[in-house]
């Protein structure tokens, strides 16, 4: 499935289950991660992916930078990974 299928589809389940989603675009940084999600305290980070693909190198640089301050980045490639992660 395509990466921008499966993202519209995530985050009009999110919003059904009452996440706030916001996509993050950055003029000034490459390769954030796509969503951001807020929902009773907590935000999940997602970087979506085509069925079966993984992030470019220069994608998971940001990703690491993230982490390493304690920021969970969740690579989501299907509607039920979403699901999983935005219950």
């Amino acid at each position: 499935m395509r990466e921008g299928l499966i993202e519209k589809k995530v985050t009009e389940n999110a919003k059904k289950l009452g996440w706030l989603s916001f996509k993050w675009v950055s003029t000034s940084q490459r390769g954030v991660p796509d969503r951001l999600y807020f929902k009773d305290g907590k935000c999940v980070i997602v970087e979506f992916k085509a069925t079966g693909k993984k992030a470019t190198p220069y994608q998971q640089a940001v990703h690491r930078k993230l982490e390493s301050v304690g920021i969970k980045v969740h690579i989501v490639d299907s509607v039920e990974g979403g699901a999983e992660i935005l219950c």
